[in-house]
């Protein structure tokens, strides 16, 4: 099963992508990860983006699309896998296309802004041992401190109510045209954003008949 998983940052892709690539055991492509494995690596396109990262400046869509046809051949795609992270535009999405990279479903989770606002707002990590809380769904056991080694929590910088506000405004602007994208493929597939994570998960599976 070729799988990508859509909605907006914070709506729980991340965390549904590592439920599912356990329970249809296929592996999670995150984009950002192959991308910095492949710089690492040193692989022809590693190299490439390398040099648009030394420079500043963004990796172009080739190069990523490069990266991640590179990836997807390797032995433990044979069976399928979810996609992470790209395509975030209509351009990458049709870049995939052209290369060949066809998905079998495209899960958009819909969730409110409003949720998103609220669930992004009380995240905090442990900036020591990389622990995450949420000061209502998941407190800490003393508030501000890691359960985990005792750090002091903080407020990612990309969860800060302005950050998240502009994330979103990009979200519906450049990512959310491609429900249209992949609905006239046949392969879109909504879900409602559940009061638990693991509801999500059941509705996810329910839509992929698992």
């Amino acid at each position: 099963m070729k799988l990508i998983l859509l909605g907006a940052p914070g709506a729980g892709k991340g965390t549904q992508a590592d439920i599912l690539c356990e329970k249809l055991d296929i592996p999670t492509i995150s984009t950002g990860n192959i991308l910095r494995a492949a710089v690492k690596n040193g692989t022809p396109t590693g190299l490439k983006a390398k040099a648009f990262m030394d420079a500043g400046q963004l990796v172009p869509d080739e190069v990523i699309i490069g990266i991640i046809t590179e990836r997807l051949a390797e032995p433990d795609c044979a069976g399928g896998y979810i996609l992470d992270g790209v395509p975030r535009t209509i351009a990458q999405a049709e870049a995939l296309e052209k290369a060949g990279v066809v998905f079998d479903s495209v899960v958009s989770i819909e969730i409110s802004d409003e949720t998103i606002m609220e669930r992004m707002s009380g995240r905090r990590v442990c900036p020591d041992c990389g622990a995450s809380y949420h000061v209502v769904a998941v407190p800490p056991k003393a508030e501000g401190v890691c359960d985990k080694c005792g750090g002091n929590l903080i407020q990612r910088k990309d969860d800060a109510p302005e950050t998240v506000k502009s994330r979103l405004e990009v979200y519906h602007k450049e990512t959310e045209p491609l429900k249209a994208f992949y609905a006239q493929r046949g392969v879109l597939k909504t879900v409602e954003n559940q009061s638990t994570v693991e509801a999500t998960s059941q509705a996810i599976l329910s839509v992929l008949g698992r």
